[in-house]
This record gives C-alpha cells, structure tokens and sequence, in this order.
C-alpha cells in the first residue's frame, strides 16, 4: 500500500494477537481463489480461538470468523 497514490497507508494495523481489542484494525487473508489477497476489517468480537471481523464499515451486517493469529485467517466459505 505504500507508494500508491504518493501517500502512507491509511490504515494503523494492529498485528500483535495478544492484544487484539474490539475496534483494531487487522490485515486478514482468506483462503482459496482469494489466497494472497490481502483484506482490511475491524475486529468486533475477540476470543480465545478465533476473532470476528467487520470486513465492511458500511455494511455492520456482514461479519466473517477468522482464527486469532497476527493476520486473521478467514475460511472462502464465509465470504
């Protein structure tokens, strides 16, 4: 993201999984065809085992289970 449109990312990533909070911005990949990609949501729910991700600020209808790991790990069939 850097160097795209002369700027910094706009985006502050928390990747440390130890502190993850409701509110962090997280880098989170998906797997399958989507594999690589890289995706920005805001965590919403934060356990244990696994986070929930708000991939869309419009839309707070849409939420996707990732595992709880430094970038999220979201399955393709919750996309």
């Amino acid at each position: 993201m850097m160097g795209m449109g002369g700027g910094d990312c706009p985006f502050a990533f928390n990747f440390d999984e130890a502190t993850f909070k409701p509110g962090d911005v997280v880098s989170y990949r998906v797997t399958g065809s989507l594999d690589g990609m890289p995706f920005v949501g805001t965590l919403i729910e934060v356990h244990d085992d696994h986070v929930i991700l708000l991939p869309d600020p419009n839309d707070n209808t849409v939420r996707y289970r990732g595992t709880r790991e430094s970038r999220p790990v979201v399955a393709e069939s919750e996309i």
